[in-house]
This record gives structure tokens, sequence and C-alpha cells, in this order.
């Protein structure tokens, strides 16, 4: 963490990796920003799940293992489990254990006979699994919330083809991501009314001042976003209001009023961009939107024949 939170803090550009949001308090933000009425991405996907749950788990097929990438409070995940026929277990990965210790405690209570095995890992690197116990068994991904997003396109690309390699040819990949749509909705979606999305971004900083005994003046900064419609995503920022200098390990960095430090991309997608992203490791594809078209859920296979269980 301080190696890239120096580096990134070197850059022209100053940015922060979007991935330390996620302590405690951070995951804790995010779950309330996913419950604010102007970010309809969370509601929207979750309206997908309910609305077709019994088809997206029949093509999900049985006797799998289900691996979710950034398990957060499950609610999607419940979806799955509660209609997932011969399901073998489950493994959620997530990189605040803390966060992923009080979800999993939950799910053992509602789900006793479900063998449930968390990994405290970022899923971004390499990580293992636990070895295969069966014959027949499928590993599939579960990526929800449109995480996808937040990487740049050849990082998204090759996130997608390390995905594929962990579930092998007879896996598969159930994935939300956000669609194109007017400024307007996707502004307030990540600066919304009640400040949440802010205090979501800044803490970031406090994260950095706590485990990298840096030196940040929180109230110092404003959140900021943007959309870029040249690369088709938003842009957070975190922007100084003063000249500042900053000391972190021993580095110092000056900052600039009114200089930005970028903290998140959120890229969306077409249904044709994401398919150009995604078909040189997934051949088959089942798709399933909204009636307004804001969202999308798809299932990503290498494989026609699906074990249906």
């Amino acid at each position: 963490m301080l190696k890239e939170v120096i580096t990134c803090l070197s850059k022209s550009q100053k940015t922060l990796p979007s991935k330390y949001f996620y302590d405690n308090r951070g995951s804790e933000l995010f779950e309330k920003i996913c419950q604010l009425d102007e970010y309809y991405l969370t509601r929207t996907e979750l309206s997908i799940m309910r609305n077709n749950i019994n088809e997206i788990c029949h093509a999900m097929g049985g006797n799998i293992r289900l691996v979710e990438l950034g398990s957060g409070s499950s609610l999607k995940t419940r979806l799955i489990l509660d209609h997932l026929k011969n399901i073998h277990s489950y493994i959620p990965v997530d990189i605040s254990e803390e966060f992923l210790t009080d979800i999993v405690g939950d799910l053992r209570r509602e789900y006793p006979s479900l063998k449930i095995v968390p990994i405290a890992a970022d899923y971004t690197q390499s990580f293992g699994l636990p070895e295969d116990i069966g014959n027949g068994i499928r590993r599939i991904a579960y990526y929800p919330g449109s995480t996808i997003g937040n990487f740049t396109k050849k990082n998204a690309e090759n996130f997608i083809e390390s995905i594929s390699q962990l579930v092998g040819k007879q896996g598969g990949l159930l994935i939300g991501f956000d669609l194109i749509k007017d400024r307007t909705t996707l502004i307030n979606a990540y600066d919304d009314s009640q400040g949440v999305t802010a205090e979501f971004n800044k803490n970031i900083l406090r994260r950095i001042n706590r485990e990298l005994d840096a030196n940040f003046i929180i109230e110092n900064y404003d959140h900021k976003a943007l959309f870029n419609e040249d690369k088709g995503r938003i842009e957070m920022y975190l922007v100084s209001e003063t000249d500042q200098k900053v000391n972190i390990a021993e580095k110092e960095f000056f900052i600039e009023a009114g200089e930005p430090i970028h903290t998140e991309n959120s890229h969306k997608y077409s249904l044709e961009s994401f398919r150009e992203m995604t078909e040189p490791y997934f051949k088959h594809v089942t798709t399933w939107t909204d009636p307004q078209n804001m969202f999308c859920v798809q299932f990503l296979t290498n494989s026609s024949i699906r074990n249906i269980g």
C-alpha cells in the first residue's frame, strides 16, 4: 500500500488507488451509497436479478463453486443462494477482512448447511482458491455492482482474462455493468445531495493517515465528480482548497490549491463495447437488462453445454 500510494502521488496527475476506499468504514459508506435515491445502479441491478433470477440460476447450472469477487453485503448473492440448485460451495473474496468477517457470520447463520470459505484478498491480484473436492465441480465467478467500470479499458480486459483462467473452460462469469446514459443521471449518482459519496471519497485519505501515518487535512479537500464523454466514464477527484505539504513515511508531497487528486474512474459500456472486450475470453453470452436499459447483467461461458444439475 505504501509503495502504491507514493508512486501514485508522485505522478504529474496525482492519483490514489480506488481499492483503498474499502476499509471497514469505507465499505459501510458504500453500502449507504447503494441505498441513495440518486444511485440507481444497485437497485436497478437488484431488480434485474429479482425479475430474472430463475433464468439466471438455470443458466449457471448446478454443482458449482460460486466465487464472488468483492462480496460487499452479499444482498444480491442471497438471491442466487436461495435459487441455485445443488451448489457445492460459496467463496466470498473481499479486500476488507473485518467487513468480510461480519458478512460471512450473517450468511453462515442464514445458510447453515452451505460451505462458505471466505478469502480476504485483493481480487485484482493473484490469489489462491481452496482445492475443488469431487468430480464435475464448475467454478462460476460472480462480479456484481458494475465494479468492472473502475478499471481502465485495458486493465478491464486483462481482468476478464484472469477470470477466464480462474474459472477454466467449463466455468463461467456472472457480471453486472453500467450502460451509457445521460450526463445528469450519471453525475447525480456520483455526487449525491446528502454528501455520502463525498465522505466515501475522503475516506481514502483517512485510511492513508491511519495506516501510513500521513497527515492529510481531510477538511481541506472537496469532492468532485465529472463525466468524461470522450472516455465514456465518470471521474472522481479530491481537490485541494489550499497549498499544503503532505508527509507519508519519509516522502513529502506539495499539493497546490485547486490541484486534483484522481481517485476513481467508472467506465460506462454499450452492449457492443462490452462484447468486444469479453469475446476473446468468453464465447457465449446471455444478457438481461431493465426496461429503461440503464444497467446490464450478463452470464458468460466458454462452453455452450451447461450442467443444469
